[in-house]
């Protein structure tokens, strides 16, 4: 009974150190880490308005998270396949939770947030003092301490933020280029694409999710539970709300640990694929193992110089980079602000832009990544092929893309900024002119972001610019009465918020949603394809640290600089700046909508407009190139010689023939 029990547990230890386990496991470290990036991308918004930053400073915090990567990146790829790949994964997830944690902490540590605003409940002002009064003697604001300048000055608690992310990044340094080469090194070749369209999976089925999330954190106002909502004058439509920002990153913390528990229990390597059940082979593989990370250890970095020598010298694989660089420089932009742009030039609050984001992007990217995996698999299609595939889907997709540049929608009008108070475009370039002869008298502020809507569908920066000399109600419910620049008469009212962009507006929304949906799956369909020409295309003993400097070269290239230079790109096009303390420029709170368009849709077209050139050399250079990842594995060739076997079995040859073909077996593994 006890013999049997222990070839019980021989059996599921057995099955536990299968391929396919690390596979899962891997798989949700994906969905998990990708979980954490695509919520900070959808928070940018929020921690932009929370610390009254600049789009640009924002960006750099996004890339911040590429500069902590790549401070491990190559020398994980290269002295992690030494070393035990699933620990070093395991402790990469651990350290993903701890930057989480470290994003969430400024909001345990500053003051409530505060909105500017005309109209506020803390105040200790008359309850009509922020309406139209001639001969104002009260300001509407009370004038700020110097102390509290100052102390605003030294508050950089965004910082706190930025070094989270740092360290964020460089928890996901290793699961990357060591997950995929441990993959690949235990997986039968035909295999590989179909599980690497799993894993690819797994990294859109988590920023589903991280989406979701965010779209759920950013309608709860931050400082929920400790403030009264019921007085706030603000809603999330608003560009002055803030979000929950915080609670995501406590929840995606505690995600990522968890994460790391089974890679603590999965060895360090596994048996080839196919190879279980020759026992004599899996002792043989296993020897040839031990004895080429001996020889490793001996001497772990003295080909370091000739991988990279090689890796340089191979057109293909440099081109490939290439091809990435500016690919990602395009998709980095698009898919940081696309929340922002989904706001700014359709009217959405962060919450349904979020969420719209989640429903009709990325289901069809996982999609097309299975369907991408699994049509390699079918159909066994060569790297020749792949890379063709890739190609001509990508320009299917690039040209779809430009009916975006259709589904436009004209800017909010907003008297004194796009619009004159009577009704006429304004020219943008002339600066704002939010004083007009109907609110000359009443003494408003000018610099303070606090927008009605009035009957005649225009927008006001405030009610006191409106005109406005009477209220009703209370907090985000309350609606002004008797507003002169609305109507001469006096008898029109307003209420807070921006006007509604309109139906003609939702229509080109729903437009945009669509076509995105169809480029999302056309582009993820060739992402496989084009993942394994890169594969392929260097040597074995190449490949982890190929992919790493792959990694790298993103990184480096992609991943900082382009939030940044596009953050200030798109802070060209603001046409209000909120007010900080103490005068201090704040968050933008009102964008040009068709400069803003032309930089979000157009700076992207042309970078990868760029990519398709390299993309077309590569395919010359494979016509008469035989790669590394063309070769015959030993797996096929095992298949190979037991049919010859058969054969021979079925003629009736010499007995000697099969001791001599065992022998064969052998040597070729």
């Amino acid at each position: 009974m006890g013999e049997t029990e222990k070839r019980r547990e021989a059996q599921r230890m057995k099955c536990f150190s299968k391929v396919k386990m690390f596979l899962l496991a891997l798989t949700w470290a994906y969905v998990s880490k990708t979980l954490s990036g695509s919520y900070m991308n959808s928070m940018l918004t929020q921690i932009e308005r929370q610390f009254n930053i600049p789009t640009s400073l924002v960006g750099f915090i996004n890339g911040s998270f590429e500069i902590g990567n790549l401070l491990l990146i190559i020398f994980v790829s290269y002295f992690g396949t030494k070393l035990h790949r699933p620990v070093m994964i395991g402790v990469g997830c651990v350290v993903m939770g701890l930057g989480c944690f470290l994003i969430s902490l400024p909001h345990f540590l500053m003051d409530r947030y505060e909105y500017e605003s005309t109209v506020s409940t803390s105040s200790n002002l008359s309850s009509d003092s922020f309406l139209c009064t001639e001969n104002r003697t009260q300001p509407l604001k009370p004038t700020h301490d110097p102390t509290e300048c100052q102390d605003e000055a030294r508050s950089l608690q965004w910082v706190l933020v930025l070094a989270g992310n740092i360290v964020r990044g460089m928890g996901e340094t290793p699961i990357m280029p060591l997950g995929i080469s441990y993959v690949e090194d235990h997986a039968r070749p035909e295999d590989s694409p179909l599980y690497i369209g799993f894993i690819e999976t797994g990294a859109i089925i988590g920023p589903l999710i991280g989406l979701l999330l965010a779209s759920f954190c950013a309608n709860i106002y931050v400082d929920t539970g400790s403030v009264d909502t019921a007085d706030l004058t603000i809603s999330p439509t608003d560009t002055r709300w803030v979000g929950a920002w915080w609670l995501g990153f406590l929840i995606c913390a505690v995600v990522n640990i968890c994460t790391a528990i089974p890679f603590f229990f999965l060895p360090k390597s596994l048996p080839k694929e196919g190879l279980e059940e020759n026992t004599e082979a899996v002792k043989n593989d296993k020897e040839k193992q031990s004895e080429v990370v001996t020889k490793d250890n001996q001497g772990i970095t003295k080909d370091f110089l000739p991988f990279m020598k090689s890796l340089a010298c191979n057109p293909i694989y440099m081109l490939f980079i290439l091809i990435s660089v500016l690919q990602f420089n395009a998709f980095v932009n698009m898919f940081s602000f696309m929340p922002k742009y989904l706001e700014q030039h359709y009217g959405k609050s962060t919450s349904d832009a979020i969420f719209l984001i989640g429903i009709y992007n990325l289901p069809p990217i996982c999609v097309g990544y299975v369907v991408g995996g699994f049509i390699m698999k079918k159909f066994k299609i060569t790297v020749k092929q792949a890379a063709h595939i890739a190609c001509w889907l990508s320009i299917l997709e690039y040209l779809l893309y430009f009916f975006t540049f259709l589904m436009t929608c004209d800017n909010s009008s907003v008297a004194g900024i796009t619009t004159s108070y009577e009704g006429n475009p304004q020219d943008l370039d002339m600066g704002n002119e939010v004083l007009a002869t109907c609110n000359a008298q009443c003494s408003c502020p000018t610099k303070i972001w606090d927008p009605v809507c009035g009957d005649n569908s225009r927008s006001y920066m405030s009610a006191c610019l409106a005109g406005c000399e009477t209220s009703v109600g209370t907090g985000v419910n309350m609606i002004f009465h008797n507003c002169t620049c609305i109507q001469p008469s006096g008898n029109a009212s307003a209420m807070l918020g921006l006007c509604d962009k309109g139906p003609e507006c939702s229509r080109m929304l729903q437009y945009f949603l669509i076509q995105s949906t169809l480029s999302s799956f056309i582009y993820s369909l060739a992402a496989i394809p084009g993942y394994m020409v890169l594969l392929r295309c260097i040597k074995s003993e190449e490949k982890s640290l190929g992919v790493g400097w792959h990694t790298f070269s993103m990184r480096v290239f992609a991943g900082i600089p382009a939030p940044i230079y596009f953050g200030a790109l798109i802070d060209s096009t603001c046409l209000r700046w909120g007010s900080g303390k103490c005068a201090k420029p704040g968050a933008c709170r009102m964008y040009d909508s068709n400069k803003f368009r032309h930089i979000y849709l157009g700076m992207p077209a042309a970078i990868r407009g760029l990519s398709f050139l390299p993309a077309f050399v590569i395919l010359i250079l494979l016509r008469n190139r035989k790669l590394p990842g063309e070769t015959d594995s030993p797996i096929a060739e095992l298949a190979d010689l037991k049919a010859v076997e058969k054969e021979n079995e079925g003629k009736d040859l010499h007995p000697n023939a099969k001791v001599l073909n065992d022998g064969e077996l052998k040597t070729k593994l």
